[in-house]
């Protein structure tokens, strides 16, 4: 076996990447909006109560790209890592399944999901902000794809996914909504 270490001339073996906890998880979701320009500005004025119509557009544009780039990140995961990026991305999503949000976004449990969907892949800036302050989401902005992305793709690589005790469903957060009969 050869030694693949800096004093035998070679290169040094790849640093294995970190475990996917939550600081990744939002790492990955920054690097795949730098990947398509980032919308930096216009995901800003999300939070600060200051979005234009000029703003909406430029974010939504950028939605587009913004899901194959992340998506091109999960390809590399195991299936650990990748189960590990689904578990936190639908804790995110039952945080912000309150009634208060749901008030805000005014629509359906599917609507409201996909709102959910959008300010999770905003950033974590913006998730923050909608958290502390509902009437920050901006309703028409949705992504229906990332709440099961993760889901599907796992399933297409390594097989049925694990059960969950979490659910990203609408008002299924049970710290904040009555059992569901």
């Amino acid at each position: 076996m050869t030694d693949v270490s800096p004093a035998n001339g070679d290169s040094p073996k790849e640093a294995a990447p970190p475990p996917l906890d939550e600081s990744r998880f939002w790492a990955m979701i920054e690097r795949a909006w730098k990947k398509v320009g980032g919308a930096i500005k216009a995901r800003g004025r999300l939070i600060e109560d200051e979005f234009t119509e000029e703003d909406l557009v430029c974010v939504l544009d950028a939605m587009d790209n913004f899901i194959p780039a992340l998506r091109g990140q999960m390809y590399v995961l195991s299936p650990e890592e990748l189960l590990a990026f689904d578990r936190i991305l639908e804790r995110k999503l039952s945080d912000l399944d309150r009634p208060d949000l749901y008030e805000r976004v005014d629509g359906t449990d599917e609507g409201f999901l996909a709102v959910r969907g959008f300010i999770v892949a905003s950033g974590q800036a913006c998730y923050d902000a909608v958290r502390a302050n509902p009437y920050l989401a901006v309703p028409e902005l949705e992504c229906e794809e990332l709440p099961f992305m993760v889901r599907k793709l796992y399933e297409r690589q390594f097989g049925k996914m694990p059960r969950s005790e979490i659910s990203r469903e609408s008002r299924r957060n049970p710290e904040h909504w009555p059992p569901v009969g």
